[in-house]
């Protein structure tokens, strides 16, 4: 049996600065710093040996109940002992924002408040008494380098210790006395009923120093993810939990100091256990950009849309608002790096033996055409939403791209699942060559720019043309790529991105078998791995994506009865705390791959709102 929690099972915490996860024992298995990006503090997600900071009842493991608390990114975990109960709360502790200057590193202005570089866990008995157990164990620089606590001050209740030939330095202070055996602090006591204590793990403080201090944190904590969920807009449904899970893993999954919402929160983590495919998550995707924006307005958050567009802009050309844009990439880091260059970690085990652990993502510069087509349709659904015009230099820029995506558009490339075989002319690359130029048309004419509007119209009408007529095959739906007549979960998006219209024979003909042929249990695959040079060999998992996206489609084409079976048995998948991965492996019911899965979150926001919204037409039409 294997000593690595499933995927699904981990707590996902968050400041919107940093975020780790929460294995169900109590363990913080994954936690990276200075920023979410960087080498990990406690790696045991991916080695057992890389480090973990656990927090629980002594001799216990398996936890009564885990929960969050209702509305916020705060972790409860309710033990049962032979001899009493146990509270514990996880957080990274977020205070309000005082006006004293701004906070170094960051872009954005905060709002309400901000992360202070602190985890806090708080421990309460309830019932009884309980032996109470902690063993903090950094192991810096991904594992590989161990360094040693010490007191730093005359008391046995703080401790620092600092990374071997780097800059972070940790302390811990609590309401505990503290002990150490060389790597390893640890605590040993007990609790009885209503006694409380505390454990805070600090890199940029300034820590709790006493109980009150540290519940004034968690009342802090918890009043700022209530208030930033209250500004949102949610259903009065059923599943109105699982929006609200989504928004705040979007929220957690974001970098506030620049406004980039990353991937994951990890790398790693294979889309088959103990295989290959084991990829780097932390950066920010331009194809995710349009997702992003749009479920972002649909919920109500446009200040947090407004925050991410403007990152990408500053990826795109810097600071100076007058500097022409460079190259479009297909991801950047979180701070608008550019290069991202990949490497393993052949020390780390990886997930379940999963080898190797890559860290950065080579795919940063690889082709792919659909990167314009998703970036345009983001400013186009932007302005459209009310936002300010664009600056002049910023309309050139986006032009630019526009003349890429045209000049491209006939050109082979890697396509949306970034295959590492060789380039292939893929339909949905092309249709995203499309609506470059027809949402670049769009934009101009908005802007009064006719010359340039009539031009990308034209070059729209021919790139559907030729779409329609090598990207459909015999039967009459779409084709993966023009060289074949494979199915592949990303036609999925024509009708989602308005291609065709929702009615029109081909777009149901694809849907519909996709949803017959391209799944396992229901759930959808990215592509069949036998028939597609992938560069790599192995089973995967289906895409948690696709599966949304199927449920968004169904919806469009009117197979709403099997877009709601499907939406159900999707969320029946979800994880103990509503979170979901990239994969879902159909005959076990594990998650895989990195993890939480913006994209997945971002996807089942579209498809259970337009679900939803069919709800509530069909009720007023038959009122």
């Amino acid at each position: 049996m294997s000593t690595f929690p499933p995927i699904a099972d981990y707590a996902f915490l968050s400041d919107c600065e940093n975020n780790c996860l929460v294995a169900p024992d109590g363990s913080i298995e994954w936690l990276s710093l200075p920023r979410p990006d960087s080498p990990s503090v406690f790696g045991a997600l991916l080695d057992r040996k890389a480090g973990s900071f656990r927090l629980g009842p002594f001799n216990a493991v398996a936890p009564d109940q885990r929960r969050y608390v209702p509305g916020t990114m705060v972790l409860e975990t309710t033990w049962h002992t032979p001899t009493g109960w146990l509270v514990v709360n996880d957080l990274f502790v977020v205070r309000p924002v005082s006006d004293e200057g701004r906070r170094a590193g960051y872009d954005r202005v905060p709002r309400v408040g901000a992360g202070v570089g602190t985890i806090l866990r708080t421990a309460t008995c309830i019932s009884g008494k309980v032996d109470v157990v902690a063993m903090c164990l950094p192991m810096f620089d991904y594992g590989s380098a161990p360094s040693t606590w010490s007191y730093d001050s005359d008391s046995y209740h703080s401790m620092a210790v600092r990374q071997p030939d780097g800059d972070v330095a940790l302390s811990l202070h609590s309401s505990f006395q503290l002990g150490e055996v060389g790597a390893r602090a640890y605590v040993r006591s007990t609790l009885h009923e209503g006694e409380s204590g505390f454990i805070a793990l600090t890199w940029s403080g300034p820590p709790p120093t006493t109980q009150q201090e540290a519940d004034a944190d968690l009342e802090s904590t918890v009043s700022f993810w209530r208030e930033w969920l209250s500004t949102g807009k949610f259903p009065d449904h059923p599943w109105r939990p699982y929006l609200e899970r989504s928004a705040l893993t979007l929220k957690g999954l974001s970098y506030a100091p620049s406004g980039a919402i990353m991937a994951a929160s990890t790398t790693g983590l294979p889309e088959t256990p103990g295989g290959a495919r084991n990829w780097d998550y932390r950066y920010t995707w331009i194809r995710d950009t349009g997702f992003t924006l749009r479920a972002l307005y649909r919920l109500g958050y446009d200040w947090e849309a407004l925050e991410y567009f403007a990152f990408v802009l500053g990826a795109l050309r810097g600071k100076d608002t007058e500097k022409p844009f460079t190259e479009l990439q297909i991801m950047y880091g979180i701070g608008g790096e550019r290069d991202l260059t990949e490497r393993t970690l052949d020390h780390l085990s990886g997930w379940r033996d999963s080898k190797p652990v890559r860290v950065g993502n080579g795919a940063w510069n690889q082709h792919q055409n659909d990167v314009w087509g998703m970036l345009i349709d983001a400013v186009d659904s932007h302005l459209h939403r009310g936002a300010e015009q664009i600056i002049e230099p910023v309309w050139e820029g986006l032009a630019g791209f526009v003349e890429d995506a045209i000049h491209h558009a006939g050109d082979a490339d890697q396509g949306i699942w970034e295959i590492r075989g060789e380039p292939q002319h893929f339909t949905q690359s092309a249709v995203m060559c499309w609506l470059a130029a027809d949402r670049g048309a769009d934009l101009a004419r908005e802007r009064g720019d006719s010359e340039r509007a009539a031009r990308w119209q034209q070059s729209a009408d021919a790139m559907k043309a030729e779409i329609l007529d090598k990207g459909v095959d015999e039967r009459g739906r779409f084709r993966q790529a023009y060289e074949n007549d494979e199915l592949d979960a990303s036609l999925l998006l024509l009708p989602i991105m308005g291609f065709l219209p929702p009615d029109d024979g081909r777009i149901k003909a694809t849907v519909l078998a996709i949803a017959d042929e391209l799944t396992e249990d229901d759930l959808v695959l990215r592509y069949k791995v036998d028939n597609t040079d992938t560069g790599f060999a192995g089973k995967e998992g289906t895409f948690t994506i696709c599966s949304w996206w199927l449920v968004s489609a169904l919806t469009m084409i009117g197979e709403t009865s099997r877009a709601r079976a499907l939406c159900k048995k999707l969320l029946s998948y979800a994880g103990p705390l509503k979170l979901y991965a990239e994969e879902i492996d159909t005959s076990t019911g594990e998650h895989l791959g990195n993890f939480p899965q913006a994209f997945t979150h971002l996807a089942l926001i579209e498809a259970v709102s337009q679900l939803i919204e069919d709800e509530e037409r069909q009720r007023s039409l038959s009122s």
